[in-house]
């Protein structure tokens, strides 16, 4: 009834706050009016609407063989190349066409003659619309308008400075490629279209964000990834209605399946070759201009413990290096908890030697274990937040300093024991191993720890069933999240506890590349043998 009842309230005043939106929309806002013929008309107004800005250049000029022709270039100095417009646009116009044969038959007036006799840019387009003149004047193109003509060119010709393609430093290897995306989406495309090299790799544009007109793209490969998987996505994307978009974050928390969790159900990379094999197998990345990090949808939970170069090691060491972040995530999440319930509640489960040391060191401090626990963890993760958000030479002094000047200090004035001081760096470190849930492994630690400081170890193990039916119950597009243990698949647990071998691998996740599609990434039979001595002498 109650749940009934605020679902209607809900649907009541979103209807209301559409309504006054709709109302406060000013007509003629969104300048969607016809470019007019009438040169100085197009400059008033445009002029106006931009409100005079110092960076907006308006050049105007006459050409044709008797310079009867009277011209208009747009753009905005900070954003386009000035030499590129003075070769590719100015200089044909103004210069070039006097070169032209009987040019004095050729009406100018008309945009498709400037763009087959005299611009030598590829990347340009008719507008009819003045919203879409004044959107490619703002992302940085030139705008040519000609007097007596309804349209109006767009010319590509934005100046955009970028970093070099460098080794990502959330994604350090010690083997496999060093490069990692950027900020300029365009060069991000490119590095994953080095990766794929199929005719299949589709992208699609769409601009998110009335006042940031952020461009956001859709990159997966059509013969693998499920349509219903892409429709999907493109819903979820055109429902997004903001100013703004400065980080794929955004598009993250619009479009994610469960934002109520403290799990991620969307994973991001930086690494470009981490992002194709995830394309490969029939995911779906989502490209944000303006940011490194790309969004891999859909997501499963066991992809946190995988890394790329797990793929590029053999399969023996790359196995011992899962089971210990998998070790790693427990301790950093169950570490305090566990020794809070211990000491505090299930003291005859500690060996006699180890109480005993325990006891002694807990001999001066004040305060509770649980309490102890609290503040240690406060104090790792104040001093981890301010070494991530100082300068690196300055937050490297801190955490180091912070840590040992802390550390020792709080032991000998006994506010501390120091089995608590061993625990919490144990936890510290531990929590390193498995970056992609960072976020959730420290909730999860505080929770878990006052759960053991209220019930012991019926309250951890009580907080881990809870955790593990909302794992369960989580999707990410469908996906299971806890896949491919919940449901149960065979040929996925190849790739979750240990990896086998490459060529054991032949089939694509079933969870994410449903049947009508073709799952296998490989031939099977593709275990190496070495050759016999007799083939050889043979040979």
């Amino acid at each position: 009834m109650f749940g009934y009842l605020f679902k209607k309230i809900r649907y009541f005043s979103l209807k209301n706050k559409n309504e006054c939106m709709l109302q406060n929309t000013k007509p003629g806002k969104n300048n969607s009016e016809p470019i007019s013929p009438d040169l100085e008309k197009n400059l008033e107004v445009i002029k106006g609407i931009l409100r005079d800005s110092s960076d907006v250049t308006t050049h105007e000029f006459n050409f044709g063989h008797d310079r009867k022709f009277k011209g208009a270039l747009i753009f905005i100095d900070s954003l386009t190349d000035k030499a590129e417009i003075h070769k590719n646009i100015l200089q044909p116009l103004m210069y070039d066409v006097l070169l032209l044969q009987n040019n004095v038959d050729m009406d100018f007036t008309k945009i498709d003659t400037i763009r087959k006799n005299l611009i030598s840019t590829t990347d340009n387009l008719k507008v009819t619309l003045l919203s879409d003149l004044l959107d490619n004047l703002l992302a940085g193109a030139a705008i040519l308008l000609i007097n007596g003509s309804k349209e109006a060119l767009v010319i590509k010709s934005e100046k955009r400075e970028s970093r070099g393609i460098e080794e990502p430093g959330t994604e350090s290897v010690v083997r496999g490629p060093r490069e990692g995306f950027v900020e300029n989406v365009k060069v991000n495309i490119a590095l994953l279209r080095r990766k794929i090299k199929d005719t299949d790799l589709c992208i699609e544009k769409f601009v998110i964000g009335d006042k940031s007109k952020t461009d956001v793209y859709i990159v997966y490969i059509k013969s693998v990834a499920n349509p219903k998987l892409i429709e999907e996505i493109r819903m979820r994307l055109k429902r997004i209605k903001i100013e703004a978009i400065l980080e794929s974050g955004y598009i993250e928390q619009f479009i994610e399946d469960n934002p109520y969790s403290i799990f991620p159900t969307i994973s991001n990379s930086e690494k470009p070759d981490k992002v194709a094999a995830k394309i490969l197998e029939g995911r779906a990345a989502i490209l944000v201009d303006g940011t490194p990090f790309v969004l891999v949808a859909p997501m499963v939970f066991i992809e946190s413990f995988q890394s790329v170069e797990d793929y590029y090691a053999r399969p023996f060491f790359a196995s011992v290096i899962r089971i210990i972040r998998f070790l790693s995530y427990i301790i950093s999440t169950l570490g305090p908890a566990i020794y809070v319930a211990l000491t505090v509640f299930h003291q005859e489960l500690i060996p006699t030697q180890l109480l005993i040391s325990i006891a002694e060191g807990r001999e001066r401090v004040p305060f509770p274990a649980i309490m102890e626990a609290f503040l240690m963890l406060f104090a790792f993760d104040l001093l981890r937040e301010a070494g991530v958000r100082l300068p690196k030479s300055v937050g490297q002094t801190v955490g180091i300093v912070g840590a040992i000047v802390l550390g020792q200090a709080s032991v000998e004035a006994g506010l501390i024991s120091p089995i608590m001081v061993i625990v919490v760096s144990s936890t510290a470190i531990a929590s390193f191993a498995v970056p992609a849930q960072t976020d959730s492994g420290t909730i999860l630690r505080y929770i878990y720890l006052a759960l053991a400081g209220i019930a012991g170890g019926f309250g951890v193990i009580m907080g881990l069933l809870g955790t593990l039916l909302h794992l369960a119950s989580l999707r990410s597009f469908g996906t299971p999240y806890l896949w491919p243990v919940v449901p149960l698949n065979f040929s996925g647990l190849k790739d979750v506890f240990i990896r086998m071998p490459l060529w054991a691998m032949s089939k694509r996740p079933k969870a994410i590349v449903w049947n009508d599609f073709d799952s296998n990434n490989q031939n099977p039979g593709l275990m190496p043998s070495p050759y016999k001595k007799d083939n050889i002498d043979s040979k």
